[in-house]
């Protein structure tokens, strides 16, 4: 017989689970998004491999703004928000930002069948097991957390963003060097 508090742990993380399937079911059109400050004491240490098995850790980018973006190919918000990461990417740099997109528990022919259709330039890196999006989220996708140059993150973004927008710009123009 299951205990009160576990049946309640699991009926909150369905609901979670429910309320992040309909954020995702949400058409692109009204997209909305919150920012608000990263609230946890440290980063947590990131390192996945990315399409072509190579290991990435977060570590390897300091000194450059890093956004590392969770999605998952089912998520329409995710999708939509892919080409405004791309445009970002190209604008900025890889001298200067580092787009680091962690996919949530796909299998990598469906993340490539995908990239045929959006491809990016940024790794997409594989959270297989869901440990990386479990530590740095809600797992509410889209989700992105921006990390300043000293390799702290700095801000959280729920929801799709215009990342090619004037507001991301200034968002990321405005982190401490």
């Amino acid at each position: 017989m299951m205990s009160t508090l576990v049946r309640e742990a699991v009926i909150a993380r369905h609901r979670l689970f429910v309320l992040a399937i309909l954020l995702c079911a949400v058409p692109a059109v009204h997209a909305t998004f919150e920012i608000a400050p990263w609230k946890a004491a440290r980063t947590p240490p990131l390192r996945l491999s990315d399409l072509d098995g190579n290991m990435r850790a977060l570590t390897e980018y300091k000194g450059r703004i890093v956004i590392v973006n969770f999605w998952a190919t089912w998520c329409e918000p995710c999708r939509a928000e892919m080409p405004s990461m791309q445009k970002l990417a190209t604008r900025f740099g890889t001298d200067k930002l580092v787009i680091l997109a962690v996919n949530y528990q796909e299998h990598p022919d469906k993340i490539g069948r995908f990239l045929e259709r959006t491809p990016v330039s940024f790794p997409i890196l594989l959270d297989r097991d869901g440990a990386a999006t479990k530590a740095w989220t809600r797992r509410i996708f889209p989700t992105s957390v921006v990390i300043g140059t000293d390799g702290r993150a700095r801000h959280v973004i729920t929801g799709e963003y215009d990342w090619d927008g004037p507001d991301a710009s200034r968002l990321l123009e405005a982190l401490p060097k």
